[in-house]
């Protein structure tokens, strides 16, 4: 009888450290060969403006290009394979939307869309309507340099993973209600995608995202919005260089971490520049906010660095409150605040570190030793202020007698202070601030 001697099963799986790294080599060589040979196929195909473009894209084999004559194409198409839809640089093809559904719905990978008009997307949020809607599978999509006008949704990133979304003027619908509109941008679920250089307006909010992770969100133009850029559940990204222009909230940061948030203006939001909600173990820095009812308002918010910000002609600079924990406020500048700080806790919470602190404009203090910090603290919330939170109608005192003598005497007397935020070393001089100063040489350009 014949016998057969079987190996190991590891000893028959395994190769060598060296042929495993000659296989992998191999097969990278194959995969780039492969690569190279579709882009050599691939074919620019010219669509010419009677065509149907649906038929165009089904006729099309993976990695053409489709070029789009200035003319207007029955929108709802669907996008399978990867392909690029360019028109012409002024934007004069236009994809037509059937005022229902999705006007374009990317449903493969690596496809690109570039200088197209999208518009008339259908107008219901449960079915997530947009004028471009980029599905699960659109890893690596690229949209730029589009007209995205008059749709619910502007671009719906709804779980791929890598969608750049840039250089595109992104206009909802002007006719409905706020709370019935869509997001200028949606960003659910999408690791590593990033929106930049847009000018989005006229939606609910201008970037919404959702339980995602990794992205950045970068010199966008917001107006007429409810919230510019609001953050839900997503982490470790960053929200840099956009400028919001009277909306209600410039950037509502709640229940993420691990934030990046820096260089961002707010003019003129109606109720608040800054909102961190549930926001933790992030970087808030060199941020402007000019004119709002609230300056930065931290709810429940732990363990930030706040630095280098300017908050200036607002109602409250900062509005302190449901037991926000560990964070170091340095740095910054308030500056002609009706009330630098809001604040009703009977904690004692300091707001400076390494003996540095922030300059308050309204600190009337002495230098003597000329290092730049003030010889005396500031606190913006004592027995007064405390008073008048509680009860407003006591404001009608702040200039009798008997409230400059209880001022007077928490000078002499610390002990009967209530608690309340302190600045031991506050600075003489406002911190330098490029983004300040390239606001005020920019402001006209910028509003």
């Amino acid at each position: 009888m014949t016998s057969f001697h079987l190996l190991p099963t590891r000893a028959r799986c395994l190769r060598p450290a060296s042929g495993r790294k000659l296989a992998f080599k191999r097969l990278t060589v194959l995969a780039l060969a492969a690569s190279a040979l579709a882009a050599a196929q691939a074919a620019t195909i010219e669509v010419p403006a009677d065509t149907a473009l649906q038929t165009a894209i089904d006729a099309a084999q993976p990695g053409d290009i489709l070029v789009l004559a200035p003319s207007t194409y029955q929108g709802n198409i669907i996008v399978n394979k990867p392909l690029t839809l360019q028109g012409p640089s002024n934007r004069q093809a236009v994809l037509m939307g059937e005022r229902e559904g999705r006007t374009v719905w990317v449903q493969a990978e690596d496809v690109q869309i570039r200088q197209i008009t999208v518009r008339n997307s259908g107008l219901s949020l449960p079915d997530m309507d947009a004028g471009i809607f980029l599905d699960k599978p659109a890893h690596n999509a690229l949209i730029e340099h589009n007209d995205i006008l008059d749709n619910l949704v502007g671009v719906y990133v709804w779980g791929p993973h890598n969608a750049l979304v840039q250089h595109n003027t992104i206009v909802g619908n002007k006719e409905l209600r706020l709370n019935e509109r869509g997001n200028g941008v949606t960003v659910w679920n999408s690791p590593g995608s990033r929106i930049l250089h847009n000018d989005i307006s006229w939606g609910r909010d201008g970037i919404f995202s959702n339980a995602s992770r990794d992205n950045v969100f970068s010199h966008n133009r917001f107006t007429q919005l409810r919230y510019a850029v609001h953050y839900m559940y997503t982490n470790n990204s960053e929200v840099s260089s956009n400028v919001s222009i009277g909306n209600d909230i410039a950037y509502a940061l709640m229940f993420s971490q691990f934030l990046t948030v820096r260089e961002n203006i707010s003019i003129n939001s109606t109720h608040q520049g800054l909102m961190l909600n549930a926001a933790q173990q992030s970087t808030i820095t060199d941020n402007i906010v000019d004119g709002a009812e609230k300056g930065v308002f931290l709810y429940n918010a732990n363990f930030n660095k706040i630095s280098g910000n300017l908050v200036q002609n607002t109602q409250i600079g900062v509005h302190y409150t449901a037991g926000s924990e560990g964070n170091e406020i340095t740095e910054n500048a308030f500056i002609q605040n009706q009330n630098q700080v809001k604040y009703v806790g009977t904690r004692y919470l300091e707001w400076s570190s390494k003996d540095r602190g922030n300059y308050w404009s309204d600190h009337s203090a002495f230098d003597l030793n000329g290092d730049g910090i003030g010889d005396t603290a500031y606190r913006p919330n004592g027995l007064v202020e405390q008073l008048v939170w509680r009860a407003p109608s006591a404001r009608v005192l702040l200039n009798s007698p008997a409230v400059s003598i209880v001022r007077w005497a928490q000078t002499q007397f610390p002990a009967i202070l209530p608690g309340g935020i302190i600045d031991s070393a506050p600075l003489m001089r406002a911190p330098d601030n490029p983004v300040w100063e390239r606001y005020k040489a920019n402001h006209d350009s910028i509003q």
